[in-house]
């Protein structure tokens, strides 16, 4: 019995995310669906699947991996100060960026969730419906990291200054409270020495940080693929630290917390978080959600007068404690999304099961009050991510299009300028002839110069841009323009040099800047070569409906897939695959990988989005 019911459980995790998919519900992350299922399986409606041992500790183990991954996604470069060495167009757009911080909007609002957990925990005290006041305060004061870690990479919203905000207040939510149930059973429980070694925890991580730190540099050269060295060491890590974190009498998901730190700290490649990622996510963590479904009988709690009153009071207590959330988040988010983060933030599960058990341990819970409090951190866990992808839309901030200044409008660059413009670009163009203004300006957006000196180009905002092009038919102005860019920060520019000789003399200087050049004559030959070797060549040119696009894959959800297997396949053709600066001719089972750059063609309406799609960090 005890396999059937593992094999069930495996089971329902495999059949979740397809029917999700199949039947498009998306309004749920898939491990809310998986504890539901779990209800569904277990003792509360069809009583098919029971835990034994065995599913017990795969289930410890998953809330441990989950943890582990939880560590791993935070990004500490939002830590750090800004570099005191800035660019002129650095600082231009650090000045820009809200003066309210991912860090400091998530500080304040778990700031506001603590006073509002100890105010209602003092209430319930009071009131005489749950006296232990610090008991309360914590488990009011969680969040699910792991749900909300869910929702926000369903949604790719990890990377954006959003996602960060929203995952760094869910830090707040599982680490305080953890660190709070480590010190309040330290208190009232029976291992009081345990408070001044949890600075062991501490040093023990620091330790293997410090010991650990060459290791990703030394792994390049061994074999991965009989080895896998950095998985190994991940495990490592997590027993290690879950390990040290039992032995001074903290709970183990805290030491796999720390562990995850460890190894981000450490700076793994992409390619070990995504097989970190597939161990965890594609096996240990839907059997602990689903488990947890199991382990809530629904039949024996509301069976119980003083659970049902409890239930709906606990879920408004878990809800109210995170009200406040919405004004911190306003001060740089839109009003729909301040509210779509803090229903977000409302989700409490993982720590609520780890505080309950750590209090039935310590017998300062009776079942009705613990079952009370898992069915309302239940209730949180689904409406919760119902509320945040009702409201949930881009910030004007995501939108922002890649921007492109031309310097000289001519019939190079006005066509090129015309067809940009129709995309994800945002095009300005500049110009110091008014024959060529009064020639142009109907056609593309141009702005007439008296003169292109560097000081006036600067003043007039030219150079802040994401790409500059200088297209004008003086060589000797364009190397000046583009050193001077450089220097103000443009990170890509694009110089046009018609005279061979000046491009004789600075193509050298330029590409050590990482500046790209090229020269009409020559493009000229290649294309004619290239029309001789490949006929075809013209007609891909001259499609006006098709076009040719590159992009570095960042995006997981696309990454290691077969080229068959993506969903847009039937719409691009993928003809060119970089991969550590190695050329790849692809096949549909090539699989993609991250940071692979794919050279495609496709339709223009169509491959722009998909294009943007591949682009996006999640």
């Amino acid at each position: 019995m005890d396999q059937v019911s593992l094999v069930i459980i495996l089971f329902a995790a495999l059949l979740v995310p397809l029917v999700m998919a199949k039947f498009k519900i998306s309004s749920l992350p898939t491990a809310v669906m998986e504890i539901i299922i779990g209800i569904v399986l277990g003792p509360s409606i069809l009583g098919i699947v029971n835990t034994t041992n065995a599913i017990t500790q795969l289930s410890t183990i998953g809330v441990i991996v989950l943890l582990f991954l939880s560590g791993l996604e935070i990004d500490f470069s939002l830590f750090k100060k800004r570099r005191p060495a800035m660019t002129p167009l650095e600082q231009k757009t650090a000045d820009q960026v809200s003066t309210y911080s991912p860090v400091r909007l998530s500080v304040y609002a778990y700031a506001t969730v603590v006073v509002l957990a100890g105010l209602l925990a003092a209430a319930f005290k009071v009131s005489g419906l749950f006296s232990d006041f610090w008991l309360a305060m914590i488990l009011f004061g969680t969040i699910s990291l792991g749900i909300v870690i869910a929702a926000l990479k369903e949604k790719e919203l990890l990377s954006k200054a959003f996602g960060q905000t929203i995952l760094l207040i869910g830090v707040f939510g599982e680490l305080v409270p953890m660190m709070g149930l480590t010190l309040y059973a330290s208190v009232f429980g029976s291992n009081s020495k345990s408070l001044w070694l949890l600075l062991l925890i501490l040093a023990v991580a620091a330790l293997l940080l410090l010991r650990f730190k060459p290791f990703f540099r030394f792994y390049q050269n061994i074999n991965k693929s009989t080895t896998q060295l950095d998985i190994r060491l991940a495990f490592f890590l997590i027993v290690t630290m879950v390990t040290v974190a039992e032995s001074v009498g903290a709970e183990n998901i805290l030491g796999a917390f720390v562990a995850g730190i460890v190894l981000k700290l450490l700076q793994p490649s992409e390619s070990t978080r995504e097989r970190l990622d597939s161990i965890g996510y594609g096996f240990f963590i839907p059997i602990f959600f689903i488990t947890t479904g199991v382990d809530l009988n629904l039949r024996t709690l509301l069976t119980s007068g003083k659970t049902l009153i409890l239930i709906p009071l606990f879920f408004l207590a878990y809800m109210v404690a995170k009200v406040a959330i919405f004004w911190v988040l306003r001060l740089r988010f839109k009003r729909a999304n301040a509210l779509a983060g803090t229903a977000l933030s409302a989700t409490t599960m993982t720590m609520v099961l780890a505080v309950l058990r750590v209090a039935k341990d310590m017998k300062t819970i009776t079942s009705d009050q613990s079952g009370a409090f898992l069915l309302a951190a239940l209730l949180t866990c689904i409406v919760s991510p119902l509320i945040f992808n009702r409201f949930y839309s881009a910030e004007k901030e995501d939108l922002v299009k890649t921007s492109v200044h031309f310097i000289g409008a001519n019939l190079s660059t006005v066509p090129v300028a015309q067809q940009l413009k129709q995309g994800w670009y945002n095009i300005q163009m500049y110009t110091n002839h008014p024959e060529n203004y009064r020639t142009y300006h109907a056609q593309a957006p141009v702005i007439l110069m008296e003169n292109f000196s560097a000081a006036d180009l600067r003043d007039h905002g030219v150079f802040d841009t994401d790409i500059l092009v200088l297209g004008h038919i003086d060589a000797e102005r364009n190397y000046e323009l583009a050193k001077v860019a450089h220097e103000y920060g443009v990170k890509r520019i694009i110089v046009r040099f018609e005279d061979r000789n000046v491009l004789n003399a600075r193509e050298d200087e330029l590409k050590q800047l990482g500046i790209e050049v090229y020269n009409t004559p020559e493009a000229n030959i290649t294309l004619l070569r290239a029309l001789i070797e490949s006929p075809s060549t013209l007609l891909m040119l001259n499609d006006t409906e098709n076009s040719i696009y590159e992009v570095r894959v960042v995006n997981h959800r696309y990454t290691n897939v077969q080229i068959k297997n993506l969903s847009f396949a039937q719409e691009i053709t993928i003809s060119q695959v970089i991969r550590n600066r190695k050329l790849i001719v692809p096949n549909g089972n090539t699989m993609i990988m991250y940071g692979d750059r794919l050279i495609f063609t496709g339709k223009k309406q169509d491959a722009a989005e998909i294009r943007r799609a591949l682009a996006t960090a999640n």
